[in-house]
């Protein structure tokens, strides 16, 4: 039976049912900014995670993740301004005092309330104003609170992301919903980036962390603002399942690949979202490796290119001088002959098995000038393909990490 995936005008991580959420300015980052955010779900959730590879991890992604260890949750706290990484024991605990803030105040379990910071790091966490922001958040928790929630995480951000997906398979009906955050310091490997996705489908705990696992390879470990990787860097999934219909497990059943796809056009969607307000971006472009002998080889190629500064300050210039991205392309490591190789700036063709193609300069500064294009190497060696999504460098890039710690 076929399905069907809609996406939701206005949808956040509130459009699947059961779910409430809300932003409060608490007073981390001063004045009146939204700097703490709250989501809850009506019920308990089967919950899943990934988190950032670097070694440096933040001490509210740890409690995190031990709270998460039995696969299930029901809240999620997050604040903006402050990081709460390289806080020692300190971090841990007052990591451990958000979540409990929040529990005590909804009555639930303290294992039950998952906690993110974003933000300067070395910083301690000012756990007087997150009491207060917590008490004044939990009677603001409404259904149409997702896009308030998206506010209080953003730190260099300067727009909210938020999406939503309603499905219809199998007879039944369910929703996925998300928010995310960042704007820089971004290459995940699994980047500083905030992602929250909400269902209210029927997923078991060990189906919900093989989905989430296999997604985040297809869309947000896919793409790269500056090459650095966060320490908080988190992706939650929880699933309440008030939906109702049949439970959904991770196999090649009709259901569940309607839940696969409609879970990578919203993260996807998501991803698009960070790219487009990455700090100082004004364009993007998607990197496509086809013809390549191996899917990793592909993937070594893509990612090489979208991070090398000298293709990005050139996507900045919209000058098409190829030359850069063939020359990343060499130094990726992957195994492949330049003399077979065809490039593309979006449909004008600059190389042709290795050498310079029969093309107009202007065609293809043309092409660039556009807020967004595909740059595509075919190998023209094998089956296999890949992507990156990468971003432009611009002068306001630095001006801002210069002045980081002032701006958020």
């Amino acid at each position: 039976m076929s399905h069907t995936i809609e996406s939701v005008a206005h949808g956040t991580v509130t459009t699947p049912k059961g779910f409430k959420a809300a932003g409060v300015a608490a007073g981390i980052k001063g004045g009146e900014k939204l700097d703490l955010g709250i989501l809850v779900s009506q019920v308990r959730c089967t919950a899943a995670g990934v988190f950032t590879t670097n070694a440096v991890k933040g001490a509210s992604l740890l409690t995190t993740k031990e709270h998460l260890a039995d696969g299930y949750a029901q809240a999620v706290i997050v604040n903006s301004g402050n990081a709460n990484a390289c806080t020692g024991e300190r971090g841990l605990l007052d990591a451990k005092e958000m979540a409990r803030a929040l529990s005590r105040q909804l009555n639930i379990p303290v294992q039950d309330v998952l906690p993110s910071s974003t933000g300067v790091i070395g910083v301690y966490l000012p756990l007087p104003q997150i009491r207060d922001g917590v008490e004044k958040a939990v009677p603001r928790l409404r259904e149409d609170g997702g896009e308030e929630m998206a506010r209080a995480m953003m730190t260099t951000d300067t727009k909210p992301k938020y999406a939503a997906r309603r499905v219809i398979a199998e007879n039944q009906t369910f929703c996925l919903g998300g928010v995310a955050k960042g704007a820089g310091m971004i290459h995940p490997n699994m980047a500083t980036m905030l992602v929250f996705l909400t269902t209210d489908a029927r997923v078991d705990r060990q189906s919900l962390q093989t989905f989430l696992s296999e997604e985040i390879g297809a869309s947000f470990n896919r793409f790269t603002i500056d090459g650095d990787t966060s320490c908080d860097d988190t992706v939650l999934l929880l699933a309440n399942g008030l939906a109702g219909g049949r439970d959904i497990a991770c196999d090649d059943s009709p259901l569940a690949n309607a839940f696969r796809e409609a879970l990578h056009s919203l993260c996807l969607d998501l991803t698009m979202q960070l790219a487009r307000d990455g700090e100082g971006v004004t364009k993007t472009a998607i990197v496509c490796v086809k013809g390549a002998c191996t899917r990793a080889d592909a993937v070594k190629i893509a990612r090489s290119i979208a991070v090398s500064p000298l293709v990005k300050t050139a996507i900045h210039g919209q000058d098409p001088n190829w030359g850069r991205i063939i020359n990343a392309a060499g130094y990726s490591g992957a195994d492949f002959d330049p003399d077979c190789v065809d490039l593309w700036i979006g449909d004008v063709q600059v190389m042709e098995r290795g050498e310079r193609g029969r093309y107009e300069e202007e065609a293809a500064a043309q092409v660039m000038r556009g807020d967004g294009y595909e740059i595509i190497l075919d190998l023209r060696q094998g089956t296999e393909s890949d992507f990156y999504i990468t971003t432009d460098f611009s002068n306001a890039y630095i001006d801002i990490n210069a002045d980081y710690r002032h701006r958020t």
